[in-house]
């Protein structure tokens, strides 16, 4: 098994796992009914990537006599039989996961959501443009058919960071306090872990013109950058900030109590 794509694999999929699930917590709660089932559709887009890089690293797995580079704990160890997707999302401990700290940050108010939102859907897209090209076919097949989502939420993000940064002066403060919480957490985008390595990508270039073309809509939006900021790292080697733990005991919590159970 090779221990690095495993674990690319699974930082993809958390990354879009915690994401989707900090989305979908809006469901229901939008302040306009049509953005609040956009947001949704969002969610099952980024959920339906997930499971995709889920599936990928499980057949990874399985395919190997040893584990080694999953690095499991107890509760993975114990479930028995082949690993699935189901046993990545739910029976792997906070320590486990390699997703951004970014996506895990707290909703906030919908301004703070729409910049979390655009700040890395900017950066997948830039991603997956290289990673259709990659020499693993069934990365480069993930990347293609999951790009065509990204573009849209891209497109429907940035239009919303827009909107809100150049509006009313309330939605502008909430913006710049949205860029003041979130912007902290930027820099681990481009900062590859070890196993990145295999994801054979630029990240300096995917640096730049993620740079270029935020700067873009921050000037339409009337938006600043913070002038100096201390970045935040560790998501991707499993080292995350308190939310994750509230997220997962709420993801996980039915698959624990009820081991096996099916709908």
């Amino acid at each position: 098994m090779n221990n690095s794509l495993t674990d690319y694999l699974l930082h993809l999929a958390d990354t879009t796992l915690i994401l989707s699930h900090r989305n979908s917590e809006w469901c229901g709660h939008g302040p306009i009914l049509e953005q609040d089932i956009a947001l949704t559709n969002i969610s099952l887009d980024l959920l339906g990537q997930s499971r995709l890089f889920y599936q990928y690293a499980a057949e990874q797995i399985n395919n190997s006599k040893q584990s080694e580079g999953l690095k499991a704990p107890s509760p993975l160890e114990r479930a028995g039989g082949e690993v699935d997707e189901d046993k990545l999302a739910y029976l792997r401990t906070e320590r486990a996961y390699k997703n951004l700290l970014l996506v895990e940050q707290p909703n906030g108010d919908w301004g703070q959501t729409i910049l979390r939102q655009y700040l890395y859907s900017q950066f997948q897209q830039l991603l997956f443009q290289q990673l259709q090209y990659h020499n693993d076919e069934h990365v480069a097949a993930i990347a293609t058919k999951s790009l065509k989502e990204t573009n849209y939420h891209v497109r429907w993000s940035s239009e919303w960071v827009i909107r809100l940064g150049d509006g009313t002066d309330e939605s502008k403060q909430r913006m710049l306090h949205a860029v003041h919480e979130l912007w902290r957490y930027t820099g681990e985008l481009f900062l590859p872990a070890d196993y990145e390595t295999v994801a054979n990508v630029d990240f300096n270039s995917i640096q730049q013109q993620w740079h270029e073309k935020v700067s873009a809509v921050f000037e339409e939006a009337a938006l600043s950058f913070p002038e100096k900021t201390f970045m935040q790292t560790g998501g991707k080697t499993g080292i995350h900030t308190e939310h994750l733990g509230y997220i997962l005991s709420d993801l996980q919590y039915m698959q624990r109590a009820y081991p096996n159970s099916e709908w």
